[in-house]
């Protein structure tokens, strides 16, 4: 498989120049979608701006300076997505990675605090040996739990030193949301009106703004307000 693709085809959300050359990396087959994730070495040069050069990137890499989620990068195309947490400790800097209101990945600058930390969807649930449950999150990260308390679409906080939940936010009315796909893709929104279809079509979201979408676009980021700082957002 390749390692490039054309900047003309890369998808929407990736915030590169289009016309300046004509080839950039292609990510690793990972945990995230190609639409909600980019390359490290491209976080690292065209979002975060921490070199000039795909190669000093893969250099940085290569040196194990750059972590996400607190994990030393090997490959330079490995998929780094929404809410993935970007560290390099030689700078002493932290980003999580966010779409903006334009639908664009970005990263968005956070305290050393919150880098230890990070938001994971639900995306689904199992029961395991011996009857537990083990919960399947968006960004490929697994837990196991004694009891069903979580459902899909739900958020969970999770500490990344050792997975621990720290704090739940359901998809209900009143929830803070961002939308992750589709026309309205990076506004944060408030959850008004949560729509379970009772046939295969997919079940519906409704916001405060009188948008809707579909539940698979929907990531809800906190209670009442944003457990995150938004793009834009000094913390």
């Amino acid at each position: 498989m390749s390692d490039h693709m054309k900047r003309l085809a890369a998808p929407r959300s990736w915030p590169i120049g289009r016309k300046a050359y004509v080839w950039t990396a292609k990510s690793s087959p990972g945990a995230h979608s190609e639409e909600n994730s980019m390359p490290a070495v491209t976080i690292l040069r065209d979002v975060i701006g921490a070199c000039d050069t795909a190669r000093e990137a893969k250099r940085i890499i290569g040196n194990r300076e750059v972590l996400i989620d607190g994990v030393p990068v090997k490959d330079p195309r490995e998929p780094v997505g929404i809410m993935d947490v970007v560290s390099i400790p030689k700078l002493n800097v932290h980003y999580r990675i966010l779409l903006t209101e334009k639908g664009k990945l970005t990263a968005q600058i956070i305290t050393e605090e919150a880098s230890k930390w990070t938001l994971c969807r639900v995306q689904g649930k199992s029961l395991v040996k011996g009857g537990k449950f083990q919960i399947h999150f968006s960004g490929g990260r697994n837990i196991l739990q004694d009891k069903n308390d979580y459902k899909t679409g739900d958020t969970l906080k999770l500490s990344l030193e050792d997975n621990k939940v720290l704090a739940h936010y359901a998809l209900t009315k009143g929830a803070s949301a961002m939308i992750i796909e589709g026309t309205h893709a990076g506004k944060a929104e408030t959850v008004s009106e949560y729509l379970v279809t009772e046939s295969n079509g997919a079940n519906v979201v409704k916001f405060e703004s009188g948008t809707e979408t579909v539940k698979k676009n929907v990531f809800i980021i906190g209670g009442k307000t944003p457990e995150i700082v938004l793009p834009g957002v000094s913390e």
